[in-house]
């Protein structure tokens, strides 16, 4: 494979889309020796197979606000690979929505699922509906029309979307309503549901959490913990909300949260009733940070700003794509950051993650570390197949051990010589070899 030829060819190809282009070179990149090494994949043509989606669907979604004003946004469903199960991802609803965004985040989700050893293929979807300052009634309108565009193309064993940016269970149960009336049944086709109607437990806190458990490995390989050290969070959603519990369970102290606004700096830490607050700044729809440092005055508020130029010990960005750069990073190295677990998707800049391997810092990748969510989302599937539910202990322990598998084939494929864990390399090999020779056994399709 000659990487430069190939990615000169994508380009042209699909001029303009950077974000599905980064993440493709990343993953080419990590990969290159082994596909040179093994000659049948050249073969096959799996390299041009699966950095294309097998179908991207694309929609209107007329809705109409409170004033009886119509709108309308874009829909899309981005089917992109099925080779070990059914396409598997989130649907996001944010303004910064485009193909380019999906199909970035529909391949990363290839390899994401592949690591959690559950039979998961990649998919991803959503709209630039913005759901920020909207009515409960008006985002219901819009889930609605979303849905009548979109059932015709998921099922329980064909594509299961999930949450993600702008979509949480509110959002899920407007849509599965709608898909349950059109569908005339009452299946697994969404993750993320209440618990009244199919949900899992810890579901929520289940992308946050894994990405804790995942730190916690990369800290063991040099006999550390999270015992006592200063952890700098990004985001103030979900998964930085999860991120927060389990960080504090486990004895370590988070000092900031962010927002689109800026971020807050806490010295005496994120804990307790604090916690319980991010549920309230998620709850408003305002997507800012602000309002803690009105409820909380021992916090700072910076305008703004970036938290990675807080001094910590462990760094976990929960927040969106490329929200830290390579200035961040080396500020972060800089102030003695041993540690970075990326609890976003892709949210390191690939400038940033160069500094990082570069002095050989613990650095964990999101397809790896936040593959918390999804895992527990192919739990959530798997309770649905049974009709049944599992206790939280049972939900959390699962998730627990698919972590420590991930971490186990991320050192398996990215220990060097010398014995430093490359998470990146380590994560793309082995959620690629997986997808790869599943491919192959099932011919050219």
């Amino acid at each position: 494979m000659n990487l430069e030829k190939f990615m000169n060819g994508l380009e042209k190809k699909h001029p303009g889309e950077l974000e599905y282009l980064q993440a493709v070179r990343e993953v080419l990149e990590s990969i290159e020796d082994v596909v040179n090494e093994n000659p049948h994949f050249e073969t096959s043509g799996i390299i041009e197979r699966i950095v294309e989606p097998d179908r991207i669907l694309t929609f209107k979604v007329p809705w109409v606000d409170d004033n009886g004003k119509v709108y309308v946004n874009l829909g899309y469903r981005i089917q992109f690979n099925n080779a070990i199960g059914p396409y598997k991802g989130g649907l996001r609803f944010h303004p910064s929505v485009n193909l380019s965004i999906l199909k970035f985040l529909g391949f990363e989700q290839i390899f994401k699922n592949s690591l959690t050893s559950l039979p998961m293929g990649g998919g991803k979807g959503g709209s630039d509906f913005d759901p920020k300052g909207k009515s409960d009634n008006e985002i219901m309108r819009f889930c609605q029309a979303f849905m009548m565009e979109l059932w015709r193309l998921i099922g329980p064993d064909t594509d299961v979307p999930a949450g993600d940016i702008g979509v949480g269970g509110k959002e899920i149960g407007f849509l599965f309503g709608m898909y349950k009336k059109l569908a005339q049944e009452h299946t697994g086709v969404l993750t993320g549901k209440g618990l009244n109607w199919g949900g899992s437990l810890i579901r929520p806190e289940a992308t946050g959490f894994g990405a804790v458990y995942f730190a916690k490995e990369m800290l063991k390989t040099k006999g550390e913990t999270f015992e006592g050290k200063t952890v700098a969070i990004s985001g103030f959603g979900n998964v930085a909300w999860g991120a927060a519990q389990k960080v504090t369970e486990l004895g370590g102290k988070v000092v900031t949260l962010s927002g689109p606004d800026g971020y807050i700096y806490d010295p005496e830490g994120v804990s307790g009733e604090k916690i319980k607050y991010m549920l309230e700044l998620r709850a408003s729809n305002q997507d800012i940070v602000k309002p803690y440092s009105y409820e909380f005055p021992e916090a700072k508020f910076f305008q703004g700003k970036h938290p990675w130029e807080v001094k910590c010990d462990v760094a976990i960005p929960c927040a969106t794509q490329n929200e830290l750069n390579k200035e961040d990073a080396e500020t972060l190295v800089k102030n003695g950051c041993i540690c970075v677990a990326e609890g976003a998707n892709m949210p390191s800049t690939p400038e940033a993650v160069e500094v990082f391997l570069e002095n050989k810092i613990l650095f964990g990748p999101g397809k790896a570390v936040n593959a918390g969510g999804v895992a527990t989302s192919g739990l959530e599937m798997s309770q649905n197949s049974m009709k049944l539910g599992w206790p939280a202990n049972e939900v959390d322990d699962r998730l627990h051990h698919i972590m420590i598998t991930i971490h186990e084939s991320c050192v398996k494929h990215g220990k060097d010589s010398e014995g430093y864990v490359n998470y990146v390399k380590g994560a793309n090999i082995a959620g690629f070899l997986k997808v790869a020779n599943a491919m192959i056994d099932l011919g050219v399709l």
